[in-house]
């Protein structure tokens, strides 16, 4: 009898059944994403542990040892860049643009130091971050080098997921096999490669905001806002009330944040036009859907950062950076 592969217990550890499967420890997932990244494991154990973690649902200890294994195979730059706020863009979107940007590149306009990351293609039908950068002439970094470069240069940087880790993106890719997301997309999110003290999430599937509050405390992260956005990016919908939930050193809370616009039905952009970013950006054309997302979505940004004390506060100072933004370029140095 052949010997049993080392991975093996991982496996049997989820599928023995509704009375003796059970989650992974903290450390358990760690081992076995360490093994994953190190290509340890066949594609047949690959696509087991994948799914059976997708049918029970990962819990925060789970997903905060997959990031930890994850973190620990960075090729992180000698220095470290100072990074204020972490923002992660995984979903695409699929019903409006990616507003979301513009609010990031306001702050970075504003001396707030961004680091996005992201990845494309998993999904047929939606417009993706590192696409959108591109078409606009914005800045895609190839390394974490570059990405450091970017940050002291701009005080922003994208970082795609091949360069944070290149088996994630591949897992990522196995959607369209699977026919399901993985844990991945939610391991992604939490990445925080340069361990920004601010950190943004955006959720697609109701119910996950806790479980990523917890995990991002697992992982010591010190003030965290967690909330279900535009096609699951960090996008807040003006047209409907928004929840986000936080984490500051530990302490819990959830924030109500109000509608912007009147209508409440959200529009949706059949054509999908990126160049319209850029127009919006100098004041070009006017939509008040995409300006309250993009203000809506800075306010909750500046209040995780500590730049706003109140929801009304926040949304106040959001509006004014906005208003005011150097509209003759998109927040990076010319």
């Amino acid at each position: 009898m052949s010997e049993e592969h080392p991975f093996a217990p991982y496996v049997r550890i989820l599928a023995r059944g509704k009375t003796k499967s059970r989650p992974f420890t903290i450390e358990e997932a760690e081992a076995a994403m360490s093994m994953i990244l190190a290509g340890e494991v066949e594609p047949e154990q690959l696509g087991a542990f994948l799914m059976l973690l997708r049918f029970k649902e990962e819990t925060a200890e789970e997903i905060a040892g997959f990031v930890r294994a994850a973190r620990a195979k960075f090729d992180l730059p000698p220095t470290i860049p100072k990074v204020d706020l972490d923002w992660s863009s995984y979903a695409g979107k699929r019903r409006q643009l990616p507003w979301y940007l513009l609010s990031a590149l306001v702050l970075a306009q504003n001396g707030v130091r961004v680091i996005m990351h992201g990845t494309e293609g998993h999904t047929a039908g939606r417009v993706y971050l590192r696409d959108t950068m591109e078409a606009l002439g914005l800045p895609v970094s190839g390394t974490f080098a570059d990405a450091a470069s970017a940050l002291d240069r701009d005080g922003f940087a994208y970082l795609p997921l091949e360069v944070l880790s290149p088996v994630l993106r591949d897992i990522i890719n196995l959607r369209p096999v699977l026919g399901l997301r993985s844990p991945v997309h939610t391991v992604s999110r939490l990445l925080n490669p340069f361990s920004a003290p601010h950190v943004l999430q955006g959720i697609f599937h109701r119910g996950f905001q806790e479980t990523h509050q917890i995990a991002a405390e697992l992982l010591g992260y010190q003030n965290v806002a967690v909330f279900r956005g535009d096609g699951g990016e960090i996008e807040r919908r003006p047209n409907k009330p928004t929840e986000v939930f936080t984490s500051a050193g530990g302490v819990r809370g959830i924030d109500i944040w109000p509608t912007l616009v009147g209508d409440p039905v959200q529009p949706e952009d059949e054509d999908m036009d990126i160049a319209r970013l850029a127009r919006i950006w100098r004041g070009e054309e006017q939509d008040d859907y995409a300006d309250g997302a993009v203000a809506g979505t800075l306010a909750i940004a500046l209040k995780l950062i500590g730049r706003a004390a109140s929801i009304a506060a926040a949304d106040t100072a959001a509006r004014a950076l906005w208003d005011g933004r150097d509209k003759a370029r998109m927040g990076l140095a010319a």
